[in-house]
């Protein structure tokens, strides 16, 4: 057993990834030093010969040498510093004490033993980030939601699929179900179709009881299509995220090529976790009043928190939270416009719900599409409503006013062709703003086909070199993320991870996608599509999703404390009670935002 050495708490990470002999040869080679006040204890650039622990005091870390150094970061009790310096011979940054300090020392090389004699351990500095976003999740208590984002889809108890001819007969089709012991049925394709529909046994119930249909009669036109499927590589919550945003309790499961396999309902996926947001969906799809969708929606700051505190990653959490405001908008719209005039109006989302990256309720960002010569004098009315719905489910208005009851997110299809136009002759700040936000816009109600006929026009602008690099330079105009880090005392205590984090990355992510031709929404999605176009390298493909998770993950951790504490949430987070494996998070991932940062100024050739 390792003998302890006071203060130096060997079972937190990277730590605890030693086992017990390991611990005991650092125990023994462990030395203190005392660092007075002002003093260099590591120069940037040059090697260190240990690394460090403070045990008592503040050291604080600068990018770069004299009158062009930046505030780094600040490290207090418990923090390790000077790992780099050692590992390849030359720090990444220079660090002075800010107060009389005492640091624990560990030779540079017993730290070198202890990596080559533990991958674990090494992997925790050489692939910083990623690994110590597992080994957090590693930390999460099991429980049934962990299954649920663990377990793959092909793991799951699936459904055979049994596939019939369009001109089954209704009859034949229900003894088919019955023979094979299954739901749904698969329905080949006909003339001009381009895939198999689906077809359930409800959807031959209703073709019997409620349409009065012969029993002979071919289920071929009975069948859903588009026919909705998951991969058999994804995960259960994704599964359940697509019957939520699609209103089903069944889809089909493909392997790697294409091939259907099974399927999988929600009586499946409820056998490893009992999912409250499909309790909320199926309530909102009950509710016919504003206050019933209300009522529906209040339970999903709950589920935010329940998946949260387990440990959900932050993409599928996003998807979820969007796939059900969408369900809140589109329930919303049918109530407050008539159905005549849906096929002529588009509702859409802006921002962060636009790219499925909302999580709590937020301001309102909505706009709408009208059919060229729509007409309909109580559309402002409509709209009026509608925001004052939204209002009162919890989504706060705009305070720029993004929203639909406001004329000017509200145009024809021509009007906004002209605004297009104008945002590729116009290079202001307000241009740059509108654009910005739209570039996100997402249909979830209406008529999709109105503002998918805008999408070319929207994604023409990419070819403005000059526009480009205008929209560009608001990625670096938030400043250094690293900098306001080390003055969080002098904000309250809190870091505004939204600006000087998500935001640079998210916009970033947003002008190189319209350079380059990529008509994905989501930031994710973004990235991905960026490296494969050859326009991102790996290392930043890898990084950035990873440091975007964190910051998000963080900033709505603090958003549901200041919601349990009775106080609106915030983008700023308390630094200081972070445990420290989160505040080794946030540092690697606002590096990562610099290094991102630095490449968009490559990109389109901007001052520092």
């Amino acid at each position: 057993m390792a003998t302890p050495v006071p203060g130096l708490d060997l079972d937190s990470p990277p730590f605890d990834l030693l086992d017990a002999g390991q611990k005991q040869r650092l125990s023994a080679a462990v030395d203190l030093a005392y660092h007075a006040a002002g003093s260099r204890i590591i120069e940037a650039g040059e090697p260190s010969a240990h690394v460090q622990v403070i045990l008592k005091g503040e050291v604080q870390a600068f990018d770069g040498r004299g009158a062009d150094s930046t505030r780094f970061a600040d490290y207090g009790p418990g923090d390790l510093f000077g790992a780099f310096a050692v590992i390849a011979g030359r720090a990444r940054h220079r660090y002075e004490a800010v107060q009389d300090t005492v640091c624990f020392l560990v030779p540079a090389d017993t730290f070198q033993a202890l990596l080559a004699d533990n991958p674990r351990f090494a992997a925790y500095f050489h692939e910083a980030l990623s690994v110590k976003r597992k080994l957090l999740a590693d930390q999460q208590q099991p429980s049934e939601l962990g299954r649920l984002m663990l377990t793959r889809i092909a793991d799951a108890q699936l459904a055979p699929v049994h596939a019939v001819p369009q001109d089954t007969g209704i009859a034949a089709a229900a003894s088919a179900l019955r023979e094979h012991r299954v739901d749904c049925l698969l329905v080949e394709p006909g003339a001009g179709e381009d895939g198999p529909g689906i077809i359930t046994r409800t959807d031959l119930l209703d073709a019997l009881a409620v349409r009065r249909l012969d029993r002979d009669a071919p289920v071929g036109p009975l069948a859903s299509r588009p026919l909705l499927s998951v991969r058999a590589d994804e995960v259960l919550f994704q599964a359940l995220v697509s019957m939520t945003e699609h209103h089903v309790e069944r889809v089909i499961v493909r392997d790697a090529d294409d091939q259907p396999i099974g399927s999988l309902g929600l009586a499946e996926v409820l056998a490893h976790y009992a999912s409250s947001s499909h309790l909320i969906s199926l309530r909102l799809a009950r509710a016919a009043s504003v206050e019933e969708i209300a009522d529906a929606a209040r339970g999903m700051t709950d589920l935010v928190r329940q998946l949260h505190a387990q440990g959900a990653k932050m993409s599928y959490l996003m998807e979820m939270v969007s796939a059900l405001n969408s369900r809140i908008l589109a329930r919303l719209f049918a109530l407050c416009v008539p159905a005549e005039h849906h096929e002529s109006l588009c509702l859409l989302v802006l921002g962060s719900e636009g790219r499925r990256e909302q999580i709590l309720k937020t301001d309102q960002d909505n706009a709408l599409v009208l059919a060229d010569g729509f007409d309909w004098p109580g559309l402002p009315d409509a709209m009026k409503a509608f925001s004052a719905a939204l209002e009162h489910i919890g989504y706060p208005p705009c305070p720029g006013k993004v929203m639909v009851n406001n004329p000017h997110w509200r145009l024809s299809q021509s009007a906004w062709r002209e605004r297009i136009g104008e945002w590729a002759r116009v290079a202001d700040g307000q241009s740059a703003l509108d654009l910005a936000i739209t570039l996100d816009a997402r249909p979830v109600a209406g008529n999709a086909a109105l503002y998918d006929s805008l999408r070319p026009a929207m994604q023409a602008l990419g070819q403005d070199a000059i526009g480009l690099k205008y929209l560009a330079e608001a990625t670096l105009s938030k400043g250094n993320p690293l900098t306001w880090l080390g003055q969080v005392r002098e904000t309250d205590g809190r870091a505004d991870l939204k600006r000087g984090g998500v935001f640079p990355l998210v916009h970033g992510l947003r002008v190189l996608a319209l350079r380059h031709g990529i008509a994905h929404r989501n930031s994710f999605d973004r990235c991905a599509s960026l490296v494969k176009a050859g326009a991102l390298s790996p290392e930043l493909g890898r990084d950035v999703p990873q440091a975007l998770a964190v910051l998000m993950r963080l900033r709505l951790g603090q958003q549901l404390a200041d919601i349990d504490a009775g106080r609106p949430p915030s983008n700023g987070v308390d630094v200081a009670a972070l445990r420290r494996l989160d505040r080794e998070l946030l540092r690697d991932a606002l590096r990562v935002v610099n290094a991102f940062k630095e490449h968009v100024a490559d990109v389109f050739h901007l001052g520092g």
